[in-house]
């Protein structure tokens, strides 16, 4: 879903022995594949996930037999679940052979796949955790930066040298994730010489369905059309959804009355390392991330959701995104967007619950922005939105002197 996730997984493919690759970037060809398929009921993210596996079906170096997809896929109520029978038919009618797939799935945190892969579990981990860093410190630095294209250059090289120091593992964990944490802390320190203009943008958090808020042809750069019209962008990130369906398996085992199990002490204990993880990875950007910090844990947003969206009963990116522009809001941001694909059940859920929500925020913008593939007139409503969130900054400025 993100460049920089989808380059950081490669790699630990790669650390595996695995030979692997990144699915080329999406274009019109892969719209236009995925139509071939669908009906125009599906959401986007279907469309776009089967148009690029029809691409790379089309190259003349493609083989059935040694080709497999890695596809982390989920369970519920969402259209996500049918996407891999999708895949495999629309391969079976264009006599393309069996698609083999890979699909951990969220109901265990994706850990099935450790099963097969001992260490990509913890491999995995990081290379999303220090992924989402490069990102929120892209997001932090460039709209401010003096020099088009200084932030978008050491972000790349960053995440290069990220790649390559997970690749190139270690004797120990210890040793690897200590050679990560330098990789990252010297990309922090990059993105901290970079100069910057003195001035404040109105802070917009972005949440919404977690594949179209990520993927930027989804979105039609939405983030960069944001930074452009003069906003800063604080995107919800992978690591919350993972985070997230941690919580949600320690519930589920509660449920089964097996509180006290060693299935719960399995959940914590992965909870209690991957929190570890997360915070050597982090520390590097301490500085520059000031202000832009996450919940300390999932259970928080889905406290901030309850009054709207009971977390034991709603599933998925609604209770996310509603708890989440709670979060953003106690953290300085002036407006949230929700980025999600035309006809999303979550988006649907918190656009229903957002003029409330706002009102309880004091008046705080929310937006929803749907894609379905087609042009949309983006530039024109972040203008628009934006001017509502310097007023709403201007407001909120005055009440505090």
């Amino acid at each position: 879903m993100t460049y920089g996730g989808a380059h950081a997984m490669a790699a630990v493919w790669r650390a595996l022995g695995v030979d692997a690759e990144v699915i080329p970037p999406s274009d019109e060809e892969t719209l236009a594949l995925g139509a071939r398929h669908t009906s125009g009921d599906e959401c986007l993210p279907q469309k776009i996930t089967l148009g690029e596996l029809l691409k790379i079906a089309r190259r003349p170096d493609y083989s059935p037999e040694r080709t497999a997809i890695f596809f982390a896929t989920t369970t519920g109520p969402c259209r996500f679940g049918q996407y891999v029978p999708l895949f495999r038919q629309a391969f079976r009618q264009e006599g393309l052979g069996e698609l083999q797939v890979l699909a951990p799935g969220s109901d265990d945190a994706y850990q099935s796949v450790g099963r097969q892969f001992p260490d990509l579990p913890r491999l995995g981990w990081w290379a999303v955790v220090g992924a989402d860093l490069l990102q929120k410190a892209l997001h932090r630095i460039r709209p401010y930066e003096r020099t088009a294209g200084d932030s978008d250059r050491v972000y790349q090289e960053g995440l290069e040298a990220f790649c390559r120091a997970i690749e190139r593992g270690a004797p120990s964990r210890r040793r690897h994730r200590s050679a990560l944490v330098e990789c990252l802390s010297a990309t922090a320190r990059r993105f901290a010489r970079i100069p910057v203009r003195e001035a404040s943008h109105p802070l917009i958090g972005v949440v919404g369905e977690i594949f179209c808020r990520l993927h930027a042809f989804s979105n039609q750069e939405l983030i960069r059309r944001l930074e452009r019209a003069g906003g800063e962008a604080w995107l919800s990130d992978v690591s919350e959804w993972i985070w997230y369906c941690n919580e949600w398996e320690a519930r589920e085992v509660g449920l089964r009355g097996r509180r006290i199990s060693f299935a719960m002490l399995g959940v914590r204990l992965r909870d209690w390392v991957q929190r570890r993880d997360e915070h050597a990875l982090r520390h590097p950007f301490s500085d520059l991330l000031q202000g832009r910090e996450e919940p300390d844990s999932p259970g928080e947003l889905l406290e901030y959701a309850r009054p709207y969206l009971p977390p034991e009963g709603a599933m998925g990116e609604m209770v996310l995104s509603v708890g989440k522009a709670v979060h953003l809001r106690a953290h300085g941001a002036h407006g949230v967007i929700d980025i999600s694909p035309f006809t999303c059940m979550n988006g649907i859920v918190s656009e229903a619950l957002y003029p409330r929500l706002s009102r309880d925020l004091g008046g705080l913008p929310i937006k929803n922005f749907y894609f379905d593939g087609k042009p949309a007139p983006l530039d024109r409503d972040l203008e628009i939105f934006l001017e509502l969130a310097r007023g709403y900054r201007a407001r909120a400025e005055g009440v505090g002197q």
